[in-house]
């Protein structure tokens, strides 16, 4: 694996840390015969994160954790390349992938240096992963680099709305604002006294969309996820209060020009 960022040497060491408490979540969603998505398990048909056939298609999964994602895509047949920092969710990924009789190539790498050719894929999709683990003035730029022209780029992660609700001691998020949205890029959550993490990264709207122009990219959809009426129980410190009435999750599908 090439020289990895301060960031992301800390993910890997904080992923590779926590790694058994993924497991039984990875068995589970490798059995799961439709696509959910994100901390509220929205249905495929809702966000349509997939193409609906991937036959003789490359795709790539940036930040593949377990390789559920990965797994789903190879079921639709395409040729898939699932990418992670954790070498740990890459054992499970691997054992996994053998379980289910699935075909996948898997890397230890960051999705912020991908070691594969220019133009390769015709799909690549994060959901959580590269999303909101690197830092998107590197991977972003890295997807697009992997796409051929026409090729797509799907993610879903953490709103940054969400992003400056969370108290600043990791504790779950509240009505009020506790950031600045002007000079959100990177969080450190690993010295927090509330379930610490490691090291994320998110970007105003507006910095989002002026990245993916920089990087050779359109828009072709932005949905902001709204948690169903059935949640009850808080994910991942979002109350479902709160993602009943404001937007937890953002996905983003772009294409390369």
């Amino acid at each position: 694996m090439a020289d990895l960022s301060a960031h992301a040497a800390e993910n890997a060491r904080h992923w590779n840390e926590r790694a058994h408490e993924w497991v039984s979540a990875g068995e589970r969603r490798w059995a799961d015969d439709e696509p959910t998505w994100g901390i509220w398990a929205v249905p495929e048909a809702e966000l349509q994160m997939l193409p609906a056939g991937m036959a003789g298609m490359k795709a790539i999964e940036l930040g593949c954790g377990t390789g559920y994602v990965s797994a789903w895509m190879a079921r639709r047949g395409a040729q898939v390349v699932g990418v992670d920092v954790s070498s740990e969710q890459l054992e499970t990924a691997k054992r996994l992938a053998a379980d289910h009789a699935v075909d996948l190539t898997l890397l230890l790498a960051s999705a912020e240096a991908v070691p594969e050719p220019d133009e390769t894929f015709d799909f690549a999709i994060s959901e959580y992963g590269a999303a909101i683990w690197c830092d998107p003035e590197v991977w972003i730029p890295e997807a697009a680099r992997l796409l051929r022209p026409g090729g797509k780029l799907v993610f879903l992660g953490t709103h940054p709305l969400l992003t400056c609700c969370y108290g600043l001691d990791g504790s779950a998020a509240t009505p009020e604002l506790v950031r600045d949205w002007f000079d959100m890029r990177r969080f450190d959550w690993t010295g927090v006294s509330v379930d610490p993490g490691g090291i994320e990264f998110n970007l105003t709207t507006a910095d989002w969309m002026r990245l993916f122009r920089r990087a050779g990219l359109t828009i072709d959809d932005y949905i902001e996820v709204r948690a169903p009426d059935s949640a009850a129980e808080e994910r991942f410190d979002v109350p479902p209060s709160w993602a009943k009435r404001f937007p937890s999750e953002q996905v983003w599908k772009l294409t390369r020009r």
